[in-house]
């Protein structure tokens, strides 16, 4: 009965198979991803062109789509801040709070898709889209009792409010995929329940954790409130490099852009090497069964 109507179906059907059906649908397909790409487009060439323009051209109306560039913006941004600092810091507080991220997510994220603690998932990601502020100012306040305001391990923890939901969240799909007569077989083989997450979930979910990593590092990369207000001058990130140019009086759109730009570009080239990874976790992680 199957067959007959799957065949009935086909003979119902034929347009589908249509050359033109198919162009249509494929002009439509791709009509729509440029509707869906050219705002972002839009945005990050305005921000290109703004940091090669200088404050007098950047405040003309009509805009100047024409105009000669110059990098006074880009030696603006160097000589008022220390870049290559805030740079290092970057690296340092992202990779910090990735890694935690992976070291306590991955054991919590198997332990609930092995357990089905799906209401400790749902707690795990309310936790993620509460805004951030609500955790600012008790971390403000414990850490400033504490006197760690200002250092790299404040600013991880408080990272990893961002980098942990994230891989917990990310992570528990993957692991639900794996079946669980692989580790029935792992403690038949003499493997405790470590070893069995160690040796048989972490190999099958490397696609998962590559993915994981990539966005964490991206998210706590491009964090700017809890990089201003538990930072010091010493242990800022990029991201508050761009605040500098943003006054009670007027902002510095040449300056502002061109160090969003370089705040930008480090993400960018990386997600160009590593987007075969990214899509490839994420698309494993959507299929179910």
């Amino acid at each position: 009965m199957a067959a007959i109507s799957s065949v009935g179906e086909g003979y119902r059907r034929p347009w589908r198979r249509h050359p033109a059906v198919r162009a249509t649908r494929r002009v439509g397909f791709y009509v729509l991803l440029l509707l869906l790409w050219l705002p972002f487009f839009f945005v990050f060439a305005w921000m290109v062109e703004t940091a090669f323009k200088t404050q007098l051209q950047n405040t003309a109306i009509p805009p100047l789509l024409i105009f000669k560039p110059t990098f006074e913006n880009f030696v603006t941004v160097f000589s008022r801040n220390p870049m290559w600092r805030f740079l290092l810091n970057s690296v340092v507080v992202g990779t910090g709070a990735t890694l935690l991220a992976m070291i306590l997510g991955l054991p919590a994220a198997y332990g609930i898709a092995r357990h089905r603690q799906q209401r400790l998932a749902v707690a795990i990601l309310v936790a993620r889209i509460m805004p951030g502020i609500s955790y600012l100012v008790p971390w403000f306040i414990m850490f400033s009792s504490l006197k760690l305001i200002g250092s790299y391990a404040t600013l991880i923890m408080a990272h990893l409010m961002i980098t942990l939901p994230m891989t917990i969240w990310l992570m528990i799909g993957f692991f639900e995929d794996i079946p669980p007569e692989l580790d029935e077989a792992a403690l038949i083989d003499g493997c405790n329940p470590l070893q069995s997450f160690v040796r048989i979930a972490l190999p099958l979910t490397g696609p998962g954790i590559a993915a994981s990593a990539i966005l964490s590092f991206i998210f706590s990369w491009n964090n700017f409130m809890f990089s201003l207000v538990l930072s010091n001058q010493n242990t800022r990130p990029l991201p508050v490099a761009v605040f500098s140019f943003i006054s009670y009086t007027q902002v510095d759109w040449g300056g502002l852009n061109a160090a969003a730009l370089i705040v930008t570009l480090p993400v960018l080239i990386m997600v160009m090497f590593v987007q075969k990874h990214m899509v490839r976790g994420l698309t494993l992680g959507s299929v179910k069964g």
